[in-house]
């Protein structure tokens, strides 16, 4: 029997890192002025919450390749979180988003560090973007100085450039698509690009490289993850529509106020008739969306079964990812533990 991973130790080992890790850029940040003190608050907010499943599969791609556990894996897995907590605060700010983990997302909560001040609201969006900006910097750094010899480093920066220029194609084509006429194929390409790659296939990867992991491995480390990470998205996207924001921590509405290209809408969409449609397109894009409207829209998209769709569409990834993981000889404690991860990240109930 492979030997059990504790994921629950696991995450508590990135947390503690991280807290320590930004509280000390926090510190950098104040020492410059004390103004900045409300930024450096925001930066450490940013990466305070999370699953860690980015860090996990960079750490499990690093595993799949022979290599043991230690500290300076670690330290460089936890530099996904960081890019993560970057892609969030930026991606809340294009999208308005006023919630994330039940709290104010950081450019809502840095409106009170310009409050009374003319253009307040465009400052406090501002100091986000710059955190954002900052958090991303901080993940370079964080590798590179994570303890790995220089050659290891060497082997995953081109992942790493990868990962940064398609993290940000993804962004630039939700944005250019967010207000079209839905379309399923559109809504697969910005979630491969915006989320799956970057949470999945390209932190293994790193992993991977880092390890030194042969071709083959490599190979399969991408058939795994580039259908998880889609699973992953299709499900975050269920949940933003069909979970209750107690449990999710964001508006429910989000979604449908920002007209924006998900799967789930592109299905319903395309299995409407003209009436569906009509009612669907009054709702796309307003922003005085209340609870009863959201009702109104679940209850149509549970009509045209988008729901049930993307369902199928999530278990079918899961199903391509697990599978692609035989043959690849890799230890028995990484194939047990890549696929509960699978189970992890898009298990999730709404």
């Amino acid at each position: 029997m492979p030997e059990r991973w504790d994921q629950a130790g696991f995450r508590v080992r990135v947390d503690t890192f991280l807290a320590g890790f930004l509280a000390e850029e926090a510190g950098h940040l104040v020492a410059v002025d004390e103004a900045l003190r409300p930024v450096a608050g925001q930066l450490r907010a940013a990466a305070a919450h999370g699953k860690r499943l980015r860090a996990a599969f960079c750490y499990w791609g690093w595993r799949a390749a022979g290599q043991p556990d230690n500290d300076a894996l670690l330290r460089a897995a936890a530099s996904m979180e960081l890019v993560h907590a970057a892609a969030v605060v930026h991606d809340d700010l294009i999208d308005d988003s006023p919630l994330r983990h039940h709290a104010p997302t950081a450019h809502v909560a840095l409106r009170a560090a310009v409050a009374g001040r003319p253009g307040a609201r465009a400052a406090a969006r501002s100091l986000a973007m710059l955190v954002g900006d900052h958090l991303m910097a901080l993940a370079g750094q964080l590798l590179a100085t994570s303890g790995l010899p220089a050659a290891y480093l060497a082997r995953a920066r081109p992942v790493w450039s990868e990962l940064a220029r398609e993290l940000i194609a993804g962004e630039c084509l939700e944005i250019l698509s967010t207000g079209a006429p839905p379309d399923t194929d559109r809504s697969l390409k910005v979630v491969r690009y915006k989320t799956a790659k970057y949470t999945v296939e390209q932190p293994l990867l790193i992993g991977g490289l880092l390890a030194g992991a042969a071709p083959g491995l490599r190979a399969g480390l991408r058939a795994y993850g580039l259908p998880l990470g889609e699973a992953f998205q299709l499900r975050d996207d269920l949940l933003g529509l069909f979970g209750e924001s107690g449990t999710t921590g964001k508006a429910g509405l989000d979604d449908i106020r920002g007209h924006r290209p998900t799967t789930l809408l592109a299905r319903a969409w395309e299995a409407a008739c003209p009436a569906q449609r009509a009612e669907l397109a009054a709702l796309l894009g307003r922003r005085d969306l209340d609870e009863s409207d959201l009702h109104t829209v679940r209850q149509l998209l549970r009509e045209l079964k988008a729901p049930g769709q993307v369902e199928e569409l999530i278990a079918a990834r899961v199903k391509e990812a697990v599978g692609s993981l035989g043959g690849l000889g890799m230890p028995a404690a990484a194939h047990r533990a890549l696929t509960d991860l699978a189970r992890t990240a898009t298990d999730r109930p709404y």
